[in-house]
């Protein structure tokens, strides 16, 4: 499978090691340490000023994830973190991680058997809730069975089988009445045959805009009940892996747009979802931009919603939290992102400006980082990004690093900022050296 399919799938930079999905017992290559950052062993990945990057663990056999995915942090100071396994239905499992005093690391599996989990999440009724493929359940943590306690709240979600061009995984968050928002990823690139025409309705539209490339809103019946019927809150959306709500009530999606040759273009987008709203795909890009394949006329860009910024192209963002913590009080607020695809811009996690509804702030005619090659700039009169990176230098560095491959993100009681790393199978820390 190639690393252009494997973007598009929301898991970018797997071909080299995977092929169709298999995943290796050990990283690629290893994180090599030197020192100490905040009590683990430091990375040598560069990390802007006053920040380092601690190994927390990074697999090498049998035990603890395949493929890390989303980590969630529990009261009790132990994590939970989605293992994908492999990029086959029933490879999944998720895993309870302990920390020791001595920074030693312990796995318990709590459930096996998964079709490519992904998120996790604590509901409206204090229950922890994890989404599949196609359906989403809850369990009881702490339990003395796990397994025997997952109940389904959500199924009949698309069981996308994989091939080109899929987004099979499900994401999901819960908005301010505690209904699901949940993501349901388009099945194609662009919605075209093999000869590059639209596949289309009578009505001109995409055929596959019915049931997919949506975030879909499902009720809350209230005593961890949601309704099985769902009602469409948002469309046009490609990949919507990347879903977060502000406390004042925004929900923000990061969309991984088409996958073009043109590595520096289409722009990846930060959209503000709101009931109703329609955001281009499959027939723009960019701010208002028809695609390839589809006529002016029929992507009508003129009444589709604008994103509200826009981020390097091909930057795969698969993760957006907002920071609150001790640990870096200039964070505070902001929103971070995890960069995860196979191109130059990623490998990165930014720390993005907002407002107080936590709507980014943008900047026009800005640059944006190329790494090793200085800066590019976004299209003329168009809002970007406003904020910083915080791991500039996570390209791979022969006998020191991989290349980064960053999935999700949680912060500590501390206020440390944990990241997985699917492809080199590591659970990373950020702190203060």
């Amino acid at each position: 499978m190639s690393g252009a399919i494997l973007k598009r799938l929301g898991l970018a930079g797997l071909a080299t090691t995977l092929g169709l999905g298999l995943a290796s017992a050990a990283p690629s290559v290893p994180y090599a340490t030197s020192g100490k950052c905040a009590g683990y062993p430091a990375t040598r990945v560069g990390m802007v000023a006053d920040y380092c990057m601690g190994l927390v663990w990074q697999g090498a056999g049998s035990e603890g994830p395949r493929m890390p995915r989303d980590i969630f942090a529990l009261d009790d100071g132990d994590w939970l973190v989605s293992d994908l396994g492999e990029w086959t239905a029933g490879r999944g499992a998720l895993w309870r991680m302990s920390i020791g005093r001595d920074r030693t690391v312990r796995w318990r599996r709590l459930l096996s058997g998964l079709s490519m989990p992904h998120a996790i999440a604590r509901g409206p009724d204090g229950r922890i809730y994890l989404s599949e493929m196609n359906r989403i359940p809850t369990l009881d943590v702490d339990g003395a069975d796990p397994q025997a306690s997952l109940r389904t709240v959500i199924g009949g979600l698309p069981d996308n089988k994989l091939h080109d061009n899929r987004h099979p995984l499900s994401s999901f968050v819960f908005d301010a009445n505690g209904d699901l928002l949940v993501n349901v990823g388009a099945p194609s690139d662009r919605c075209l045959d093999t000869a590059g025409r639209p596949r289309t309705t009578p009505h001109g539209a995409c055929v596959e805009e019915a049931e997919t490339g949506q975030v879909r809103r499902h009720a809350y019946l209230g005593n961890g009940r949601w309704s099985e019927d769902s009602t469409v809150f948002a469309s046009g959306l490609r990949n919507s892996i990347a879903l977060v709500q502000h406390s004042a009530g925004t929900i923000l999606q990061a969309e991984n747009s088409v996958d073009l040759d043109d590595p520096n273009n289409p722009f990846e987008e930060v959209n503000v979802l709101r009931q109703g709203g329609h955001y281009g795909w499959p027939y723009c890009v960019n701010m208002q931009t028809p695609l390839p394949g589809w006529s002016a006329a029929q992507a009508r860009c003129d009444r589709r919603d604008k994103p509200v910024a826009l981020m390097p192209p091909h930057a795969a963002p698969l993760d957006l939290m907002y920071y609150s913590g001790g640990m870096f009080p200039e964070l505070e607020g902001r929103l971070l992102s995890t960069w995860h695809g196979y191109r130059r811009t990623a490998g990165r996690i930014v720390a993005i400006e907002t407002g107080g509804d936590g709507v980014p702030l943008t900047d026009t005619n800005g640059y944006y980082a190329i790494y090793p090659r200085g800066a590019l700039r976004y299209p003329a009169n168009t809002p970007s990004v406003r904020g910083r990176i915080i791991t500039p230098n996570w390209d791979r560095v022969s006998g020191q690093h991989p290349r980064g491959t960053p999935v999700a993100m949680a912060v500590a009681r501390d206020g440390s900022i944990w990241v997985t790393d699917d492809k080199s199978r590591a659970i990373l820390r950020i702190a203060r050296p």
